[in-house]
């Protein structure tokens, strides 16, 4: 099975990209999740990952590359602080699969043991935490952000030290590549030229092969798809109240897929400075900060390839300044396409503009939850009545103010096709935090009942359907998440 496999090209690069690592070594290996629908565009069989020689390439004790599993070196900013060499400290690369389309994507192990680069850690993983990526880059997936996906959960019988024992596990996720903007900062600050140019080349061919095939203007093209993807990227983010929590610069991948569910979460109630990541105490990557930190880690990008860009100084440094200005253009319109999809407001873009600072204030004021807002006010612009919009404030005469603004914003009637963009753009079921605490919790006593309801819940987010009508509450006070971790 694993011979049928394409070999791993990350290994062509330079050695100093990497280390080999040796095979996990786990005595007692049980599948807790696989996502088969993810398995089948892969061309994995399901029953042979079910099966042992499965489940043992699932938690890293074989690899599909003949010379042994790989963890990737790279470097970082973290919390705008230059941190050095970091490094796939509990992760691994084991294999290459092409999907339905023949695109070729990494596989990835969490947890399976400490690497060279595990700087004093055990390099394992806890269940809760490979529960919590697996639930919410399904459900990124299913909402429509680019993401890495989670292919399988797997118990490795051990006991992991974080908050008190818990469950160890290894989990399985895919990614078009895994390099990061740290992994760039790794080549320019610790080797030479010659291996920046060879990683850029290695990315420009397996994500962006329509690239010129050479000169300054390959690099160019680079820059500007990176900075196109990660500009749409937030705005996606922001457009279901999703706070990534530790948008370091070894956290930004290069293809544009949403990679490491660390503290993450996603906003219950609504404010535009919400902080949740238990180690952000400054709120340098809250809600709405996220644009401006993802600018500042494409210019962390750009000053890699500073040298690529051109010999003409004043030339190269030119571009860097229009290509800048290019993310916050695509940024400002992929957020103004988002929200006025949400909203199905009408008007001219610069009417809009100054309608969603009085919407969003509002918002805040009435203390609403965002998503169940939305889903509320799509179901009232197709025909039910007001009062389940103000339902959804504090203060109904809040509400009240708020539906007079979006009245204005939107214009009326609201025809079907924008009632249909409404409903295609804000989600019934969202992996709400309390949630997947509660999932977490669940499945470390055994039970992996809620766990897989709310799966299989988030396989369409769109969809109204009573039997889940529990994912879509709000949660009561004592619910509350006021707080998330990065589970390393």
């Amino acid at each position: 099975m694993l011979q049928t496999n394409p070999a791993l090209e990350y290994s062509v690069l330079p050695k100093t990209f990497y280390e080999r690592v040796p095979p996990a070594m786990f005595a007692n290996l049980n599948l807790v999740a696989l996502n088969e629908s993810l398995a089948r565009d892969f061309s994995l069989d399901p029953a042979w990952l079910r099966g042992g020689d499965g489940l043992k390439f699932l938690a890293g004790a074989v690899s599909a590359e003949p010379e042994g599993s790989v963890a990737m070196a790279y470097a970082g900013h973290q919390f705008g602080q230059w941190s050095g060499l970091l490094g796939d400290g509990r992760a691994r690369l084991v294999g290459e699969v092409l999907d339905q389309s023949g695109a070729r994507h990494e596989i990835h192990l969490k947890g399976a043991g400490a690497t060279p680069y595990s700087r004093g850690g055990d390099g394992r993983a806890t269940l809760g935490a490979a529960i919590r990526e697996y639930i919410v880059s399904e459900g990124m997936f299913t909402l429509g952000v680019a993401t890495t996906g989670s292919l399988a959960i797997v118990t490795t019988g051990e006991t992991v030290r974080r908050n008190g024992d818990e469950p160890g596990a290894v989990l399985a996720r895919t990614a078009r590549s895994h390099i990061r903007v740290g992994t760039f900062q790794y080549a320019a600050a610790f080797n030479d030229q010659d291996d920046v140019k060879a990683l850029a080349d290695f990315a420009i061919d397996r994500l962006y092969p329509d690239a010129p095939p050479a000169g300054a203007e390959r690099y160019r093209h680079f820059y500007r798809q990176v900075i196109s993807r990660q500009a749409k990227l937030v705005a996606d983010w922001m457009a279901l109240g999703f706070i990534h929590g530790v948008m370091n610069t070894d956290n930004m991948t290069v293809s544009g897929e949403t990679i490491d569910y660390g503290p993450c979460a996603f906003m219950d109630e609504f404010h535009p400075g919400k902080v949740f990541s238990s180690i952000d105490r400054q709120g340098r990557y809250a809600w709405n900060k996220q644009p401006e930190m993802a600018h500042w880690n494409v210019v962390r990008l750009a000053e890699t390839l500073l040298r690529l860009f051109g010999d003409d100084e004043a030339e190269r440094n030119s571009f860097i300044q229009r290509t800048l200005i290019e993310f916050g253009s695509t940024f400002e319109r992929e957020f103004d396409t988002a929200f006025t999809g949400k909203f199905a407001l009408g008007r001219s873009r610069g009417e809009r503009a100054e309608s969603l600072p009085a919407l969003f204030s509002t918002m805040v004021e009435g203390k609403c939850d965002f998503t169940r807002l939305f889903t509320a006010l799509t179901r009232h612009a197709g025909g039910e009545p007001e009062s389940i919009v103000m339902d959804e404030f504090a203060d109904r005469t809040v509400g009240a103010r708020f539906l007079e603004t979006w009245r204005t914003a939107a214009g009326a009637p609201i025809d079907a096709g924008r009632l249909q963009t409404m409903k295609n753009s804000n989600p019934v079921i969202i992996p709400r935090n309390h949630q997947v605490e509660r999932a977490i919790a669940d499945a470390d006593s055994g039970d992996l009942s809620t766990f897989n309801r709310l799966f299989d819940a988030l396989r369409a987010p769109y969809v109204e359907n009573s039997a889940n009508a529990d994912f879509e509450a709000a949660p009561q006070p004592e619910e509350i998440v006021r707080q998330t971790f990065c589970g390393t």
